[in-house]
């Protein structure tokens, strides 16, 4: 990985050198623009409207649209002038429980590593996080940007989570929630839709979902390739709305045959797993390996459990 970012955390009067890497990497199928004729790349040009001509890099500014089709025009150093402070520094300012921050304020997610002399330290607020059960809420500025964040424990290290500013978040106050009669709902719905619930209740396994969307463009793109022609699948009929008690019901007895169904595979499987395992198990180590804390680590999540408890 290639490090975005150097800085410093400031906890108290202590600084943390260190660097920033981003953490997670989107996988999308990425298309372009092509001529369909003879598969062409489309070229985008910059064109300037008034003058009905394409312009050079060294023509641009940056201008904020105030009217339509008016323009207060930014000067880069003007820009850069207005650039927060805390360009190389993460300012530690609050620390909070985590369950106390919404995570619709959960942006962008980057690992944190400690630079030479920062070790130490950078050790330090990993375990003060990780055995009070906080994180830190920072201010910190990526890319000319101030933004608002919180440092967390993840595996051995910090994560540096941005956030949204609070007028960033949008209210729900406009939607056409429903209310009355109509969107009331009998005791006996509420108990069954419980029921189904516990019945479809795990542990988080990120292992068991996939990108079927990605998976299936570029199975498409290969066949594409290798001259294969697929016929167009036909979208299965949106479901008709049915009697909301009806639907649960059968919801429920699906769910308990799932389950039943699973537990009669997993007694089978354990008599050939003897057999089988020491040959499956070097094909099967990546996937069933030690999976990755979901939030603060394990260690605090039982100290904030047993603090409860008393």
């Amino acid at each position: 990985m290639r490090s975005i970012w150097k800085g410093a955390i400031n906890f108290g009067m202590v600084t943390i050198p260190v660097k920033l890497y981003t953490a997670t990497e989107q996988k999308d199928v990425r298309f372009r623009l092509v001529h369909a004729k003879d598969g062409a790349p489309i070229v985008e040009k910059r064109f300037c409207t008034a003058e009905d001509k394409e312009v050079q890099w060294d023509e641009l500014a940056r201008g904020y649209e105030v009217e339509k089709g008016e323009f207060v025009i930014l000067a880069p150093e003007e820009i850069e002038e207005a650039a927060p402070e805390t360009t190389r520094t993460i300012e530690i300012g609050d620390f909070v429980e985590l369950d106390e921050i919404d995570p619709i304020y959960f942006e962008k997610s980057y690992f944190l590593e400690p630079v030479e002399a920062g070790a130490k330290p950078f050790n330090l607020l990993r375990r003060a996080l990780e055995e009070t059960g906080r994180v830190a809420v920072a201010r910190v500025a990526i890319r000319s940007k101030e933004r608002l964040a919180t440092l967390r424990v993840y595996d051995e290290t910090l994560v540096l989570e941005t956030m949204y500013w609070p007028d960033e978040i949008r209210s729900p106050d406009q939607l056409e929630l429903p209310s009355g009669r109509a969107a009331s709902v009998a005791p006996k719905e509420v108990e069954m839709a419980r029921s189904l619930v516990e019945n479809l209740s795990s542990r988080f396994d990120a292992e068991q979902y996939q990108d079927r969307y990605r998976i299936a463009l570029q199975d498409l793109i290969e066949a594409k390739m290798s001259g294969e022609k697929r016929a167009a699948k036909r979208r299965k009929p949106q479901p008709k709305v049915v009697d909301l008690m009806d639907a649960l019901e059968a919801s429920l007895a699906a769910a308990r045959e799932g389950r039943s169904g699973g537990k009669a595979a997993g007694r089978s499987g354990a008599g050939s797993g003897a057999k089988s395992g020491a040959g499956s198990g070097a094909k099967s180590g990546g996937r069933s390996g030690a999976r990755k804390p979901s939030g603060r680590s394990r260690k605090s999540s039982d100290r904030r459990s047993q603090r409860s408890a008393a």
